[in-house]
């Protein structure tokens, strides 16, 4: 393969993935056929499926791409220096603020997300495990400085991710938002505090 070929190649897919996903969010998924998303790029529905072998797959890549977006952003708050607690409590108002801004609201958006959960779950599944990753490593950090005082931190950051599920679920958000409960400080304080080291 030539060096041009090299960079077209990701350079097409990464067109088709944009476009696939403004085509969901004004079409819907299931009204997107592959051709709309050839068409709109001016090539055959033939070399889309070059790239990608199924709209399931184009599917799954436009998910991936928007998860990664909230993975980034995590990932970048475990990494700074500073408070773990601080951390902690921005990492989560952090995912909660994204996928409400992403999700909520935008019913196309939210019924691709809904897809996702049933038919494409690996990639879900692996988004989940790195948020539960970086949280990990976060109260783990407070462990270390002493702000946490947990034995097992893996265990604590599920505990805190089911706490907050319906935070960071976009189905679960979108399903809440007007319905009593905990608001999301409440949830945040609790969940903080559980862990706390007494002084």
């Amino acid at each position: 393969m030539t060096l041009v070929a090299e960079h077209v190649e990701p350079d097409t897919r990464e067109r088709i993935l944009v476009v696939a996903e403004r085509l969901f969010r004004q079409l819907g998924y299931q009204k997107t056929t592959v051709a709309d998303i050839a068409k709109e790029l001016r090539m055959s529905p033939a070399n889309v499926y070059r790239f990608f072998d199924s709209k399931k797959a184009i599917h799954e890549g436009v998910a991936r791409s928007l998860m990664e977006g909230v993975e980034d952003a995590v990932h970048a708050i475990a990494e700074k220096p500073g408070s773990a607690t601080a951390r902690l409590r921005e990492l989560m108002f952090t995912i909660n603020r994204m996928n409400t801004e992403r999700y909520v609201g935008d019913a196309k958006l939210h019924e691709m997300v809904e897809i996702a959960m049933q038919e494409s779950w690996d990639v879900c599944n692996a988004h989940i495990e790195l948020i539960n990753k970086n949280i990990a490593r976060v109260i783990a950090e407070g462990v270390a400085s002493g702000e946490f005082d947990v034995t097992d931190a893996d265990a604590a950051a599920l505990c805190i991710c089911t706490g907050m599920i319906r935070f960071f679920n976009p189905q679960m958000i979108a399903q809440t938002m007007d319905k009593p409960g905990t608001t999301i400080d409440q949830m945040i304080d609790f969940l903080v505090a559980a862990i706390a080291k007494r002084k």
